[in-house]
């Protein structure tokens, strides 16, 4: 997971913003820089971005809410929270929160359509993409059993345990710290009031973290100690850089409200999602085009053997056949022939004809050629006389072969003829 950028807009319009890097868990892994947004951008790349407003611009409510979600919760919100909004609700964006499994209420945020403008249109005119826009109060640390707060200039922040935070300015120091000391925790919200009995009794052994800069507790330490007594604990603690940090490490477990929904929603979820898997999915897309090309290049090489071994196989059938006219087809034509041949091989067949020739030959008599087609041996044999070759006629008759004297002549001291031979019927 991709680090953070962690923004803060700046209060004022034309204040300089505040920005740190941040592990995926929170941990500050720079310090604190402030100036103009654009000096910000360059620390985006590669990185995810949360934004933090201004607390005093966000209205943090938690009503009671139907148990639903969705379109219909919604449209339900405006309107549970009307009688604590002086500004039309058309004007308004409301963002809801996730509801706790143990709490009736559901935490809402509630901030200026304009004001929201403003802030994006700041964002993005400086090349920043936010995925989350947060109240900078909400990234105060949640504590269930102590009070936290924390000065910074001229506003204090303050959550008492199951509240949500509550921004007010530095002269309202007395009241914050009486909403730290006397605000009923998770589940004492319907039973006690600030100020009641009940509620003291709820707080009674409720400690307060402060947080603040040198300067800020310099200026007001003195109204902090007075109200030491109110708390059963009471633990300050100084922030040398700000308090960017601390809100920081909250990244990693914040219930905090994003404003950026509905409308709102960043346009580059998905942009995004595909671009954390850009590098694989390239180096998928080269894996199947280098696969397929290797297969391209295998068909190319088996077509050019396949073309080879028939040229081959042609080449050898007309050596084997010369005068043939076939032109295709080789392998066919030369299985055809060798069984041709094959069934000349039986006792009634070319070498059942040689082998009654063998016994039936005269003395004297020697083979000069033969040629055997369709069943039938032609021979030129020479033979001391044509008596020789009619007795070899005769044996061949014997055997059970028929055998023809069909031409001759006297060749030097010696007679040559021609005898055809077949096997003789069933």
């Amino acid at each position: 997971m991709a680090d953070w950028l962690l923004l803060r807009l700046p209060g004022t319009p034309g204040g300089d913003a505040s920005w740190l890097v941040a592990s995926p868990g929170g941990a500050p892994l720079t310090a604190t820089q402030s100036g103009p947004l654009l000096q910000a951008a360059p620390a985006a790349a590669g990185r995810r971005v949360c934004a933090l407003v201004p607390g005093s611009d966000v209205l943090l409510a938690e009503p009671e809410l139907p148990a639903k979600s969705g379109l219909k919760l919604a449209q339900v919100v405006p309107y549970a929270l009307e009688e604590q909004l002086a500004e039309d609700i058309d004007k308004l964006h409301f963002a809801i929160g996730r509801r706790s499994a143990d709490s009736p209420r559901t935490p809402v945020a509630v901030v200026s359509r304009a004001l929201l403008d403003e802030w994006l249109a700041a964002l993005r005119g400086a090349g920043l993409q936010p995925e989350c826009l947060y109240a900078d109060s909400e990234l105060l640390p949640v504590n269930p059993g102590q009070a936290v707060a924390l000065l910074e200039q001229d506003a204090v922040f303050v959550r008492a345990p199951g509240a949500p935070p509550v921004c007010l300015p530095m002269d309202a120091l007395g009241e914050a710290l009486e909403i730290a000391r006397a605000a009923p925790r998770a589940g004492a919200a319907d039973a006690a009031a600030p100020g009641s009995a009940a509620a003291e009794e709820a707080s009674a052994a409720r400690g307060l973290i402060l947080y603040a800069g040198t300067a800020e507790w310099q200026a007001h330490g003195a109204v902090i100690e007075e109200a030491r007594g109110h708390f059963a604990s009471l633990k300050v603690q100084l922030l040398g850089d700000g308090p960017l940090a601390l809100f920081a490490q909250q990244l990693g477990t914040t219930g905090a409200v994003n404003l950026l929904q509905g409308s709102y929603a960043p346009k580059i979820a998905h942009g995004a999602g595909f671009g954390a898997w850009r590098v694989a999915a390239l180096l998928l897309l080269a894996l199947i085009g280098l696969h397929v090309a290797g297969k391209a290049a295998e068909l190319r090489v088996l077509k050019s053997k396949e073309q080879q071994v028939d040229a081959a196989m042609r080449d050898t059938y007309h050596t084997a056949i010369p005068g043939d006219p076939a032109t295709s087809d080789y392998r066919r034509r030369m299985e055809q022939r060798l069984r041709e041949v094959r069934g000349g091989g039986g006792a009634k067949g070319l070498l059942g004809a040689l082998e009654a020739l063998a016994r039936a030959r005269a003395p004297g008599t020697s083979l000069q050629s033969l040629n055997f087609h369709d069943g039938m041996i032609e021979l030129t044999l020479n033979a001391p006389d044509a008596a020789s070759l009619d007795h070899m006629s005769q044996e061949l008759r014997n055997n059970g072969w028929q055998a023809q004297l069909v031409g001759g002549n006297t060749v030097g001291s010696s007679y040559q003829g021609r005898v055809q031979l077949h096997a003789q019927g069933p």
